[in-house]
Parts: C-alpha cells; sequence; structure tokens
C-alpha cells in the first residue's frame, strides 16, 4: 500500500540548493551518501529529492510540490521574521478551496506551496 510521497525537483547547482534549503528553511541533508548530482533533504516528515540540471532555465522551470502543514500562521511568521522571500504573487492567504496558503521559490524556481485547512 502507498505509504508516502518524495518529490523530485531539478536543480542547477547542488551547493546554492542545499544552502537555500539547508540555511533558509532549515531542512537537513538526508543523503546516506553524497551524490555529486543528486541531493535528498528532509524536515520533519517531508523528504524532498533533487536532480542535477545544468541546462535547466528556471523562468521555464514548472517544478511545483504542495506541502500540507500545522500551524501554517507561525510558520509564515517565521519566515518572515527570518526574512524569507515570499512569492510575491501568495502570501498568507484563505483560499475558496477551504486551505490556508503561501507560496515560496527556490533558486531554480520550484514553486514551494505549504497548506493547511481552514
Amino acid at each position: 500500500m502507498l505509504q508516502s510521497v518524495h518529490p523530485k525537483l531539478p536543480m542547477r547547482n547542488k551547493a546554492t540548493t542545499k544552502a537555500y534549503y539547508v540555511d533558509q528553511l532549515q531542512f537537513t541533508d538526508a543523503g546516506a551518501a553524497d551524490y555529486p548530482d543528486y541531493l535528498i533533504l528532509q524536515k520533519e516528515n517531508i523528504e524532498i529529492h533533487f536532480f542535477h540540471f545544468a541546462e535547466l532555465d528556471p523562468q521555464e522551470n514548472y517544478g511545483q510540490v504542495y506541502i500540507r502543514v500545522k500551524g501554517i500562521e507561525a510558520f509564515y511568521n517565521e519566515l518572515l521574521d527570518r526574512n524569507i522571500a515570499i512569492h510575491p504573487n501568495a502570501p498568507l492567504q484563505s483560499k475558496p478551496w477551504g486551505l490556508k496558503e503561501f507560496s515560496l521559490l527556490d533558486p531554480d524556481n520550484n514553486l514551494l506551496t505549504f497548506g493547511e485547512p481552514v
């Protein structure tokens, strides 16, 4: 039976991606080994995998992941307090579909949307 999902997103530069997620979003490196073209990062129950894609044009990247959270307002305010850039078109707001959401863009323009039921 299905147990979990671990999205795979493109990255142009492993060090840049790792710095953003670890230093900014407080993920940890969850890889059992250090592979030059692959990265596994984790925060609480969330695990995101990244694959090297040197030719990626960030303006044409449609990588997206939706992450459910508990305590979205506290998480959002924590990011603001640490000066993490929120997507300019996606600040924290209640949506008509019954979720509170906000979004971030990582260095490769992967869209991270965080949501919690209202």
